[in-house]
């Protein structure tokens, strides 16, 4: 008890302390910790703005008001969350805080953590879906894939993610905290929570975009015998499923590491540094600020509305059906 006590005091959060057993904010933070908060601070406000430019220019636009962009303005909402909510909630309460001493807040914070990941993760999922149909079933494409079925996939897809966050949580998992004798419990909660939060629709998500990468061989090569203008329409898909793997991509580079940690965190609880555990949750959170750097990048449209927006010509008059160039 004595080792692991010391192990866990020298292994604190820059800005918690061990008072009497007891895992506390320290009341005169280091020059680190005032600096980390600055910095996540930023994080949080850079998160909120993106995202938020990316939820009014879907709504304002008339022209990008399709079934695509509702799932990427439903992702817009999910990561806006994750810097309004979750960005406040964890630096008030850490992970690692939350895993010796377990309280409402850390409960709050839980839900919310696993509600908006799944949220993320399944939307990416539907936008998958909608790209195979794009380009791989492109002339049954607007008969499968519409308003009223992408509106059904977004009450789904939170639905479901509501019920999964509140359920863990009930269930008592969290994050792989293990006392005593609970290894077996922790092991088969946390392995649980995550094949089915994450692992199987990413492989779903991978399969999907493989094919999808395939049709788009044969397409390209098969391009000379198109007409000039269903040429471009495919090319306009190609690089919008291009622009939708990418930020995939960079949801997988954010999240795997997180996740593979926490199935083994039950195994490795005494020794896994708490610099780690809290790197791996903040990288997991600093996704959602990345995804609008990614439409900025990719998408003229986003560039143009954002521009619209920063220099407040929206309020001067009627740009929602302006072409967004």
């Amino acid at each position: 008890m004595e080792s692991t006590l010391n192990r866990t005091t020298t292994d604190l959060h820059p800005c918690y302390e061990l008072q009497d057993l007891t895992y506390v904010f320290s009341n005169s933070p280091s020059l680190i910790c005032v600096l980390l908060y600055i910095f996540l601070g930023l994080l949080a406000v850079i998160t909120t703005c993106g995202n938020l430019l990316v939820i009014i220019s879907i709504i304002y636009f008339k022209q990008l008001h399709t079934p695509t962009n509702y799932l990427i303005l439903s992702l817009g909402v999910a990561d806006l969350l994750v810097g309004v909510l979750v960005f406040p909630f964890n630096m008030a309460f850490t992970v690692t805080s939350c895993w010796f001493y377990e309280n409402l807040f850390c409960k709050v914070r839980g839900s919310f953590d696993v509600t908006l990941s799944t949220a993320s993760i399944l939307n990416l999922c539907c936008i998958s879906i909608d790209r195979y149909y794009a380009v791989c079933q492109p002339l049954t494409y607007r008969a499968k894939i519409n308003d009223r079925v992408t509106g059904m996939m977004i009450l789904v897809i939170w639905g479901v993610s509501a019920f999964i966050g509140i359920t863990i949580i009930v269930a008592g998992f969290n994050q792989g905290k293990c006392e005593e004798s609970c290894l077996l419990d922790a092991l088969i909660s946390t392995t649980l929570a995550c094949i089915f939060s994450f692992y199987i629709p990413v492989l779903i998500m991978l399969s999907i975009y493989l094919k999808i990468f395939l049709v788009a061989q044969k397409q390209v090569n098969s391009i000379q015998c198109s007409t000039k203008s269903g040429a471009a329409v495919s090319k306009m898909e190609r690089k919008a499923t291009k622009t939708l793997a990418i930020v995939m991509g960079v949801f997988l580079f954010c999240w795997t590491p997180y996740f593979l940690c926490i199935i083994f965190q039950p195994l490795t609880y005494d020794v896994t540094p708490v610099l780690v555990i809290e790197t791996l949750n903040w990288l997991t959170l600093s996704n959602s600020m990345l995804n609008p750097f990614i439409y900025a990048f990719f998408y003229s449209w986003f560039r143009s509305a954002f521009r619209m927006i920063i220099t407040g010509k929206i309020f001067r008059g009627d740009f929602a059906n302006t072409k967004l160039v």
